[in-house]
């Protein structure tokens, strides 16, 4: 087994509970920390038995960019499920998503979620 890490993805999409959230959107970044069964991959020097990154990225951010979810949770989720059923040499996904401007009564950085899949 190995980790594949993508840091700080940054995408931007309308989720939220609030409907300002939806018709304004937000920048969102998402870290992915993918566990990967290493089959041959590794001894063969080959990108066929392992995760080509730029593929995952895009169905990251197709995910992201997509249709709204109400929490970052459910958003977290689906992108870990996902990233597992896409990919077969996926054996666990972890996604941890950053919303710097959560609609919260103070100040700051960012509400951060992190999902685990299979759990």
């Amino acid at each position: 087994m190995y980790t594949i890490t993508m840091k700080n993805c940054a995408f931007f999409g309308r989720h939220g509970v609030h409907d300002e959230e939806e018709m304004l959107g937000q920048r969102f970044y998402v870290d992915a920390r993918l566990t990967i069964d290493a089959g041959d991959a590794l001894e063969g020097d080959s990108i066929k038995g392992t995760v080509d990154y730029g593929v995952a990225f895009k169905v990251i951010e197709k995910i992201v960019t997509g249709e709204r979810r109400f929490l970052i949770e459910a958003l977290a989720h689906d992108v870990a499920r996902t990233m597992v059923e896409t990919f077969p040499e996926i054996a666990r996904a972890e996604v941890t998503i950053r919303k710097p401007n959560a609609p919260v009564p103070g100040v700051l950085d960012y509400v951060e979620v992190s999902v685990a899949w299979p759990r």
